[in-house]
C-alpha cells in the first residue's frame, strides 16, 4: 500500500493542470458565444467593434488602415500594434467573429498563469483551481468580454505570464510577454513601468524590474513622440492628437505633463477633491468586493502595477472608466490577482478552501445577474423579432463593397469596407446626413438605440429619411420593419 502512494501523487498531479486546461476551454467557449451572441443581435456598435473590425479587415487586404469612424490611421489612436499580427486570422477568412473569438480566448488564459503562480507560491491545488475559477468569473472580466472588442484584454494573460516568468527565472518568456502588453495599448506603457517598480524594489527582481522600467518608459516615448504623431499626420478634419490620446478627459489638470506633474504638488485640492468622492468609492467598492475574501492590507504591494490605471480611471472626467461594464479597469485585475495570492500564501485571508472561494464567486455572479434583469424593462424593450429579421435580410442586399451610412449597431457587420460610418449617435457626425456624395448606400435601423434615445421626440430622422426618398441619386431598394436602405442609382 505505501508504494502506491507517490503513484497516486503523480496521478494527482499530471492531472490538475488537465483540469485547468479543460476549465479554460470551456470557459473561452462560453464567452465566446455570449459575445457572438450579443454581436448577432445587435447589440455590438462600430465603437469599438466597428472601428477596429475595420482596421483589421484593410490590413489584411494590404490597404492603409484608415479608420473612417476616427477620420485618422488607427495607430494614431492608441499605436495598437497588435492589429497587425492578429490581421492574418482575416487572411483565412475575413470575419468579425475573430476578434471576439481571440478576446474570449485571451481572457480565458489569464487562468492558466493565476493557476501557475498559486502553486508556485505554495498553495494547493484546490486552492490554485479555485483562484483559476474566481478569475474567471470576476465580473470585470465577463463585462468586457461582452463590451465589443479592444486589444488591452490580451494584456491580462500577458501582465501575469510576465510575472510568473520573473519568478521562474525565464528571461526570454518574460521579454516575449512585456511586449505582447505593450503592442495592446500605448497607454500600457505606464503599465508595464509600475510593475517594474513593484518587482524590483518589492519582488527584489532587480533584473526584470529594470527590464520593464526601461521597456515602459521606452514604449511610451516611442508611442507618444513617434508613432501616434507620425499617423496622425494623415488625420482628416478637425481630429486632433489630444482627442485620439483622450488627453481631453484630462485637460483641467493641464495642457501638458508637466502641468500635470506640477499640478499635484500646488493644487492638490483638484486631485484629492477627484479621489475622495462618492464616485470614487463606489468604483472602488465594484472592484474590490467581488474579491474581498482575498485580500490583506500586509499584502497589497502587488497592486503598484495597478496604480497607473487606477489613477487614469479616477481622475478622468469620462465617467465610463469608472464603470465596470467595460474595458478600462481590465488592467488593474492581474494586480488583484497577484495580491489574492500573496494573501493566501500567507495564510490569511476570509475564505482560504478553493470550493468556498467559487461558491462565494457563483453568488456574486447570480446577484450580478439578478441586479442586471431588474433593470430591464421587458415591456418597452427594444428588441423586435421583425426587425432583427428585417436588418439581417437588409444586410445580404448589400452586394459591393461601396461606402454605407447606417447606425451605431450596423456598423460592426458591414465594416469591411474602406468607408463606414453612422448617423445620429454619440460620436457620430450628424453632417455626413449633408453630404451623401461618398456613400453608395445608406442602411438605417430607426429601432435601435442609437435613434430610440437620441431622436424619439423630434422629427429630424423622418426629415432625413425624406430626404433621401425626395433625392434623386438614390433609389429606395428596401423597407420593412423601420429598416430602410437606400442605394446611389447607377449613372447612366
Amino acid at each position: 500500500m505505501p508504494s502506491l502512494i507517490p503513484q497516486e501523487l503523480k496521478l494527482s498531479q499530471e492531472l490538475q493542470p488537465k483540469t485547468v486546461g479543460w476549465i479554460i476551454g470551456l470557459s473561452a467557449l462560453v464567452l465566446f458565444t455570449f459575445s457572438s451572441l450579443r454581436h448577432a443581435f445587435f447589440r455590438s456598435g462600430a465603437w469599438d467593434l466597428g472601428i477596429f473590425d475595420q482596421a483589421v479587415y484593410l490590413i489584411s487586404q494590404g490597404q492603409t488602415p484608415v479608420s473612417s469612424l476616427l477620420n485618422v490611421h488607427i495607430l494614431a489612436d492608441h499605436a495598437a500594434l497588435i492589429l497587425y499580427p492578429l490581421s492574418l486570422l482575416y487572411k483565412i477568412f475575413p470575419d468579425v467573429h475573430w476578434l471576439l473569438a481571440v478576446q474570449a480566448v485571451g481572457l480565458a488564459l489569464g487562468a492558466w498563469p493565476i493557476w501557475g503562480l498559486a502553486r508556485q507560491a505554495g498553495l494547493k491545488q484546490e486552492q490554485a483551481i479555485g483562484l483559476a475559477v474566481a478569475y474567471l468569473m470576476y465580473p470585470v472580466v465577463l463585462t468586457s468580454n461582452l463590451f465589443d472588442f479592444h486589444a488591452e484584454v490580451l494584456a491580462v494573460p500577458a501582465l501575469l505570464g510576465a510575472v510568473w516568468a520573473a519568478r521562474l527565472g525565464k528571461t526570454v518568456w518574460f521579454g516575449l510577454a512585456i511586449v505582447l502588453t505593450l503592442i495592446c495599448k500605448s497607454v500600457l506603457s505606464l503599465t508595464v513601468f509600475a510593475m517594474g517598480i513593484w518587482l524590483f524594489f518589492f519582488e527584489k527582481k532587480r533584473l526584470y524590474g529594470a527590464i520593464a522600467l526601461f521597456a515602459g518608459v521606452s514604449w511610451y516615448l516611442i508611442a507618444t513622440q513617434v508613432i501616434i504623431p507620425f499617423f496622425s499626420s494623415d488625420a482628416v478634419g478637425d481630429v486632433t492628437i489630444g482627442y485620439l490620446n483622450g488627453l481631453n478627459r484630462y485637460r483641467y489638470l493641464g495642457e501638458t505633463p508637466l502641468e500635470f506633474v506640477q499640478n499635484l504638488f500646488l493644487r492638490p485640492n483638484i486631485i484629492l477633491s477627484k479621489v475622495i468622492s462618492l464616485d470614487t468609492l463606489k468604483y472602488l467598492a465594484l472592484l474590490v468586493l467581488p474579491i474581498i475574501w482575498g485580500l490583506s492590507p500586509r499584502h497589497l504591494s502587488p497592486l503598484i502595477g495597478a496604480l497607473p490605471t487606477l489613477g487614469l480611471n479616477i481622475l478622468s472626467i469620462y465617467s465610463s472608466q469608472r464603470a465596470i461594464d467595460n474595458q478600462y479597469s481590465v488592467p488593474i485585475i492581474p494586480f488583484l490577482f497577484l495580491a489574492i495570492i500573496s494573501t493566501l500564501a500567507a495564510n490569511r485571508g476570509w475564505l482560504k478552501q478553493g470550493r468556498k472561494i467559487i461558491l462565494f464567486m457563483l453568488m456574486i455572479l447570480l446577484l450580478g445577474l439578478a441586479t442586471r434583469l431588474s433593470r430591464i424593462d421587458f415591456n418597452n424593450s427594444p428588441f423586435d423579432w421583425s426587425n432583427w429579421q428585417a436588418t439581417n435580410t437588409v444586410i445580404t442586399r448589400i452586394h459591393t463593397q461601396g461606402g454605407i451610412l447606417t447606425t451605431h449597431e450596423i456598423v460592426p457587420h458591414v465594416s469591411h469596407r474602406a468607408l463606414v460610418n453612422y448617423y445620429g449617435s454619440w460620436g457620430g457626425n450628424p453632417d455626413l446626413a449633408k453630404d451623401l456624395d461618398n456613400f453608395e448606400y445608406v442602411l438605417l435601423n430607426l429601432n435601435h438605440s442609437s435613434f430610440r434615445n437620441n431622436f424619439k421626440t423630434n422629427d429630424s430622422v423622418n426629415s432625413f429619411i425624406n430626404q433621401l426618398k425626395d433625392n434623386p441619386r438614390f433609389k429606395l431598394n428596401y423597407e420593412q420593419h423601420q429598416v430602410y436602405l437606400f442605394e446611389r442609382r447607377s449613372q447612366e
